[in-house]
């Protein structure tokens, strides 16, 4: 039996994949804007781990890691150093993968770009503005986390909570 933390009930559970055999591991991948260091290098070992190990129990694995190439801090280092975004991004994405390589990280199975689906992801923020769960203000769009009542259920954070400029500085209109 594999039993693995769940973030949601904060305690261990068994893992039972969805589709019998095979297990799909999703992980945030870096926003390439700067060199990759320990602190955030350690999740796409511990994923590598993780997919190493339940593959060596028989476990068809697919892990996921995107690349985030679009993105303010691309932005504001480009704009700081006279370079394109796109620039800054190629260079970072191959540090990254150059890094972690280094590292004997092995590549995920699938490693899209953020800039490979913007589309989508204008599509699906015009969805959640129509449907109330996000609003634009000043050219920026938040999420409502007030109109999603399981808002904070995984990270255990309550929306009364909440204090402004806790981790990024505030913006008006937000």
């Amino acid at each position: 039996m594999i039993r693995l933390f769940n973030s949601l009930t904060q305690r261990k559970e068994e893992l039972v994949p969805r589709d019998d055999g095979k297990v799909g591991i999703y992980a945030c991948g870096p926003t390439v804007y700067n060199f990759v260091h320990v602190g955030n290098a350690r999740p796409y070992v511990v994923f590598a781990i993780l997919r190493a190990w339940l593959t060596a129990r028989g476990y068809q694995v697919v892990l996921v890691e995107n690349i985030t190439d679009v993105n303010d801090k691309i932005n504001a280092k480009a704009d700081a150093e006279g370079r394109s975004p796109v620039a800054i991004a190629a260079e970072f994405t191959q540090a990254y993968v150059d890094d972690t390589d280094r590292l004997g990280v092995p590549r995920p199975d699938v490693e899209p770009l953020a800039s490979e689906t913007i589309p989508e992801i204008i599509d699906l923020v015009c969805q959640l503005i129509v449907s109330g769960h996000a609003y634009e203000s000043q050219g920026s769009v938040y999420f409502r986390v007030r109109s999603f009542p399981e808002y904070g259920k995984l990270s255990g954070q309550r929306i009364d909570e909440l204090a402004e400029e806790t981790r990024v500085e505030a913006e008006p209109g937000k």
